[in-house]
C-alpha cells in the first residue's frame, strides 16, 4: 500500500471522527476500492475505563500484554455489528492457539439501552472469548473520541425516545500489547481472512 492511499485513508477517518460524514465518503470515493484498510500513523487509542458484562470494572491496563480486536456497535444493530461479531467468532476459530494471544472486545456506543446485562446476553451467540464493555455515557463518549470513531444518533420516531439506530464507523481495531494502535480492518471481512491479517499483523507487528 503506498503512502499516499494510507494518508487518504487517515483522513477518512479523523474527519468521520469529527462527524463530517460526507467529506469522509467524498475522499474514499477518490481512492481504489480495498477490504483492508489502515490509517497510517494517526494517534488511535488510549486510557479507558469501563464496565464489563460480568459488573467489573476494566480498564486499558486490565488487558496489558494481549494483542486488543476491538470493534464498536451496539446490541440494537440490524447488520454491521452482528456480521462483524460472527466475522470475529470465525476468525478466533481459524487462528487456532495464536487467538490465546488476543482479547477481543465489543465496546457499546449506545449505554443509555446497551447496559451490562443486554450486552451479555447479546453477545451468547457469538465466540465465549469476545467480552462486552460498557459504562456511563462521559465514558463512552471518551473511549469513542479516542478511537476516532463515527457515532450518529438518528432521530427517534417513537414517543419513548428508545427506537432508534445509530450510525457507526464499522473498522475493528487492533492493538499492540503494550495498548499502541496496529492497524485496522473492515468489519465485513470474511473470518478467514481476518484470521490470515491477524497472523500477519502479529508476525509483522514490533507494537
Amino acid at each position: 500500500m503506498n503512502r499516499k492511499y494510507r494518508i487518504l485513508i487517515a483522513m477518512v477517518l479523523a474527519l468521520a471522527a469529527s462527524g463530517a460524514l460526507a467529506a469522509a465518503w467524498t475522499l474514499l470515493a477518490s481512492v481504489p476500492a480495498s477490504r483492508v484498510t489502515t490509517s497510517g500513523t494517526a494517534a488511535i487509542g488510549g486510557p479507558f475505563t469501563l464496565v464489563a458484562e460480568d459488573g467489573k470494572t476494566v480498564t486499558d491496563q486490565t488487558y496489558r500484554g494481549k494483542w486488543l480486536l476491538i470493534f464498536f456497535g451496539y446490541t440494537y444493530c440490524p447488520d454491521a455489528c452482528p456480521t462483524a461479531l460472527n466475522n470475529i467468532s470465525v476468525a478466533l476459530e481459524k487462528l487456532g492457539p495464536d487467538a490465546d494471544k488476543l482479547q477481543p472486545l465489543f465496546v457499546t456506543v449506545d449505554p443509555h439501552r446497551d447496559t451490562r446485562e443486554v450486552s451479555g446476553d447479546y453477545l451468547k451467540p457469538f465466540d465465549s472469548r469476545i467480552r462486552g464493555l460498557t459504562g456511563s455515557q462521559d465514558q463512552v463518549d471518551s473511549v469513542v473520541k479516542e478511537y476516532r470513531v463515527y457515532v450518529a444518533q438518528q432521530k427517534s420516531e417513537s414517543e419513548e425516545g428508545d427506537d432508534y439506530l445509530v450510525s457507526h464507523s464499522a473498522y475493528i481495531y487492533l492493538m499492540g500489547p503494550q495498548g499502541k494502535f496496529v492497524n485496522v480492518i473492515q468489519g465485513n471481512e470474511a473470518g478467514p481472512e481476518i484470521a490470515a491479517w491477524l497472523r500477519k499483523q502479529m508476525t509483522q507487528s514490533k507494537t
